[in-house]
């Protein structure tokens, strides 16, 4: 995890996106954060990138229930004026039915709920798309925002075709999704009925395009790498 903890090389809004995904910004701070990806695209692709590069990382944290201790210090904490519904905050129930993990996760994730209030956020899905012993992609789909974040690894460009993203749904025919990148991350944009599609029974596929991807709307070229969505 050196790549997230060596700041060296990185821009001041490069960290700043990272701390928001990491949930680890004050609440004006991250306030603040959440306009900027409204209003500046350059700074919203950032974030998207940090989510696709932290969020595998996070399944290798073990989970842990805060102690009854905790959850007290938390209700007393919170301010009335911050309730929408007393009811709901001032239930120890409501907070010890969420799941935190460790160390820093754990301030961060508190911080987000106090936050967000009691909307709940739906679990990202993410997919290993790997093919002939590698792992050439790690893809998320991003529910709230219709889309998807795929950061190559150890995908070899080739010179004369691209690669393609395909999303195979339970009736397994595939479906375009855009073109990905051997140097960088890529932000797609879901089609809003395909956007139903992309569940656990899901496969996101890619496969060797010519230039400008596929002219028939279905693959033309070798698959040469695919991966199952799964819950992060």
């Amino acid at each position: 995890m050196s790549e997230a903890t060596d700041h060296h090389g990185f821009t001041a809004d490069e960290l700043l996106a990272a701390e928001y995904v990491l949930g680890v910004l004050a609440v004006a701070e991250r306030a603040d954060a959440a306009q900027r990806m409204e209003r500046e695209p350059g700074f919203a692709r950032m974030v998207s990138a940090w989510e696709a590069r932290l969020s595998p990382w996070a399944a290798e944290i073990p989970g842990e229930a805060p102690s009854p201790a905790l959850w007290d210090r938390i209700a007393a904490a919170l301010p009335v004026q911050a309730a929408p519904r007393a009811g709901l905050w001032q239930s120890l129930a409501f907070w010890r039915g969420l799941t935190l993990a460790t160390g820093a996760l754990a301030a961060a994730c508190i911080g987000a709920l106090i936050y967000i209030g009691s909307v709940p956020q739906p679990a990202p899905l993410v997919a290993a798309i790997d093919g002939g012993g590698h792992h050439h992609f790690v893809a998320t789909v991003n529910a709230s925002s219709a889309s998807i974040v795929v950061a190559p690894a150890a995908f070899a460009a080739d010179a004369t075709r691209v690669p393609e993203l395909w999303l195979i749904p339970a009736d397994g025919k595939p479906r375009p999704l855009g073109l990905l990148r051997a140097d960088q991350i890529v932000t797609i944009k879901v089609p809003r009925d395909l956007m139903p599609h992309a569940t656990r029974d899901a496969v996101l596929a890619v496969s060797l395009e010519p230039q400008g991807g596929s002219p028939t709307g279905q693959p033309t070229g070798p698959v040469i790498a695919s991966g199952k969505l799964t819950l992060l």
